[in-house]
């Protein structure tokens, strides 16, 4: 994956990527833009050189020339068009799939951006910096359609032509200076908008709990303010843009006219022909849109190279973890006076196939644990895995051999069994690993079993469901080591005491060799492990099974069974 720095970098790079189709696709709509510069002209010379003269041969070979034109006009943009589209098409998905890699990378990428604002990034961002593609012909095109017209004009009346060649540049040299202030607003416009899918993103998952809590006014009132934000971000870049347009349109139609008067003038004192004022009167009508693709070139430009910069802040992000190389001898995990956000001097030994629970009444505690396991870094002391340090263990490897599961994970678009086999069948595993997560009944109750569709982030599933078929996808993944985070807290107390025992059965039954780690306060499930970490302020306070810590450990007694 090559690095760009710059938005200019991503620009060029688009260039240099698809050269062949838009280099072809540029050329042919030059040649297609000659053609519709000499239709006017063609014209005019049918005026004089036949209508006028009444020349029947000259009528027809003219005209014949005239469709002619014609034809390599429509020939031209058809294929002229096919290949600026695939190229735009394929730059587009080019820069989606390596915006995406990106944002997936093992090592994980280091951004203060939210996942709304790398969707953005990732959809607008990645499809306006494509649409230079579009603009580099429509820009070439224009210039060879007004070239055209102004050495006709030229030939016909010196006045004419200097006119045209005179006033586009200074026209457009006085629009050019708005385009760094269009570039300011189109992306303050996008940045605001990623903030607010961010922000929409994060109140829709978290839905239920905020119903729950009774604080889903509050998480509107934040949303409207945000979205506020927003709105005024769109309408002050919608208003530059519009007020751009609204000046280049004017001047490119003040500047036409100009010319159709000049030469209705010339016509009337005898300076130019009938055929010649048709000509001018037509080339002027024509030049109108290339006048006005040339006036909101900066405007387009300005829009591309915001979108651009924002691509390339994303594409330059370093990653958190360095790339690992130790190879870890065992499944065996140690953490030896870890100083990690809330965490303390944590001291923390799991060793190769065992059932550990671990229990936090700081909440902090438990998901700066979870966070950590996932992503080993800005920590002090050591995280070991298999007595290697977990940040230099190839990601590739760490992530076969550890998997730290969230508390809440996400489903995708899809069926139920597509959620959970993300990994493949797990070897014909997948029926014992939804029994495990009792995921089972939730394919039961639908009549399409495991074809049953999933919406985007499992919207149509409940809580306590989606943490189900989430706990079935960690399972049927298998790791030698399973870290999970309060997977049972949205299932009644049946439910939990099934998973409690399917975990078991599962991972720890007559096969053993798998070790698991769930930091949790369910008496359920802390019932089923081998051996209880009890964490109070950071640091270990107590350990023992659960039922020892029960009966002698009062601050452990009321930190589970409230």
């Amino acid at each position: 994956m090559s690095k760009v720095s710059t938005g200019s970098a991503v620009l060029r790079r688009a260039v240099a990527r698809n050269g062949r189709r838009l280099w072809t696709g540029t050329a042919l709509a030059g040649v297609y833009q000659l053609c519709a510069a000499l239709v006017p002209i063609l014209v005019g010379v049918i005026v004089d050189r036949a209508v006028a003269t009444g020349a029947v041969t000259a009528l027809l070979a003219w005209t014949a020339t005239l469709a002619l034109v014609y034809l390599v006009l429509v020939v031209t943009y058809r294929f002229g068009a096919r290949n600026l589209q695939r190229a735009i098409a394929e730059e587009g998905h080019q820069l989606r799939v390596e915006l995406a890699a990106k944002i997936l990378h093992p090592r994980v990428l280091r951004t203060g951006r939210h996942t709304g604002d790398l969707l953005a990034v990732t959809t607008t961002d990645a499809e306006y910096t494509s649409y230079l593609l579009d603009h580099i012909p429509r820009v070439t095109s224009a210039l060879v359609a007004v070239t055209v017209s102004a050495v006709a004009l030229l030939l016909i009346s010196t006045p004419l032509g200097l006119t045209v060649l005179i006033a586009i540049p200074v026209v457009l040299a006085v629009l050019t200076l708005t385009a760094p202030l269009i570039a300011r607003r189109v992306k303050d416009q996008q940045d605001q908008a990623g903030r607010a899918s961010a922000l929409a993103t994060d109140l829709v998952t978290g839905l239920r709990p905020l119903r729950g809590i009774g604080a889903q006014d509050a998480g509107t009132g934040r949303y409207r303010r945000v979205s506020r934000h927003s709105l005024a971000a769109t309408l002050r870049a919608s208003r530059t843009q519009n007020a751009y347009l609204g000046a280049s349109t004017m001047l490119s139609s003040l500047l036409a006219g100009g010319i159709a008067l000049m030469a209705g003038w010339f016509a009337l004192t005898g300076r130019i022909t009938v055929g010649q004022f048709i000509t001018v009167i037509g080339s002027a009508q024509f030049l109108v849109e290339p006048f006005g693709v040339l006036a909101v070139v900066p405007g387009w430009t300005a829009a591309a190279r915001a979108a651009a910069d924002r691509v390339a802040a994303v594409l330059r992000a370093d990653v958190v973890l360095p790339p690992g190389t130790a190879v870890p001898d065992g499944c065996e995990l140690r953490l030896t006076d870890v100083t990690y956000g809330p965490l303390a001097g944590l001291h923390l030994h799991v060793r190769a196939g065992e059932f550990v629970g671990v229990v936090a009444p700081r909440s902090a505690d438990a998901e700066a644990l979870a966070r950590l396991l996932a992503v080993p870094d800005g920590h002090t002391g050591d995280v070991l895995l298999g007595g290697e340090r977990l940040e230099t263990v190839d990601r590739d490897r760490a992530r076969h051999l550890l998997h730290s599961e969230p508390h809440r994970t996400d489903l995708f678009t899809g069926t139920l069994a597509t959620n959970v086999t993300l990994h493949g069948d797990g070897d014909g595993r997948l029926d014992e690993a939804l029994r495990a997560a009792a995921a089972d009944e939730v394919a039961h109750l639908h009549p399409a079993g495991l074809r049953m569709p999933v919406t985007e982030r499992g919207a149509n599933l409940s809580g306590g469901q989606r943490q189900r078929v989430a706990l079935a996808r960690a399972l049927l993944a298998g790791p030698p080591l399973l870290v999970l985070h309060d997977p049972t807290t949205a299932v009644d107390a049946v439910t939990e005491q099934a998973v409690a025992d399917g975990i078991r059965t599962l991972r720890h039954g007559s096969d053993g060799g798998y070790g698991t780690v769930v930091i949790t306060s369910s008496p359920t499930l802390l019932a089923a492990t081998d051996r209880v970490v009890f964490v109070a302020d950071g640091v270990v306070a107590a350990e023992g099974t659960h039922a020892e810590l029960v009966a002698d450990d009062d601050s452990y007694r009321r930190a589970v069974l409230r």
